[in-house]
């Protein structure tokens, strides 16, 4: 089967941190009244300061952003879809997690304690931990959600 070619582009624009919604609902309403050929926008939430816009050329991106009070400038060159995709696929978090690796608890009753990690359950989405800043070594069990990694086994043995 012969892989398709795609005629349109993956632009970056960069924008004021914080502000990457509001002008992306710009560029959204000045698509619907101009009717300039744009595809998508995407705001990714881990990425501050820049939001991506499917068209065919940048000339059309430049058409709709001009004027727009928090942008920047668009990022010369276009961005590939490899690049844009991790900011779409969501990983669960218990993907990075192995048994040895620090992480910091980030809700429920130990929030802000450092711990190692003793257990994976992947398939319950669980961990078992042994908290660092206890006085005694007491196995608690948390979601994987609760926890987020500060340190890799691999890099702690060396």
């Amino acid at each position: 089967m012969e892989k398709e070619k795609f005629s349109s582009m993956i632009f970056a624009v960069r924008t004021t941190a914080g502000q990457e919604k509001n002008v992306a609902k710009l560029i959204a309403t000045r698509v619907k009244m101009s009717e300039v050929p744009i595809k998508a926008v995407l705001v990714p939430e881990v990425l501050k300061g820049y939001v991506f816009v499917e068209a065919n050329g940048p000339h059309f991106v430049d058409k709709v952003i001009a004027g727009i009070k928090h942008v920047r400038s668009r990022v010369p060159g276009t961005v590939s879809f490899s690049e844009v995709e991790r900011y779409v696929l969501i990983k669960p978090v218990i993907e990075d997690l192995d048994t040895g690796d620090v992480v910091e608890v980030i809700a429920g009753p130990f929030k802000g304690m450092k711990a190692k990690i003793t257990r994976v359950d992947r398939t319950k989405e669980d961990v078992t931990l042994e908290l660092l800043e206890a006085t005694f070594t007491l196995p608690i069990t948390v979601h994987a959600d609760y926890v987020k990694p500060l340190q890799k086994a691999k890099e702690e043995e060396q």
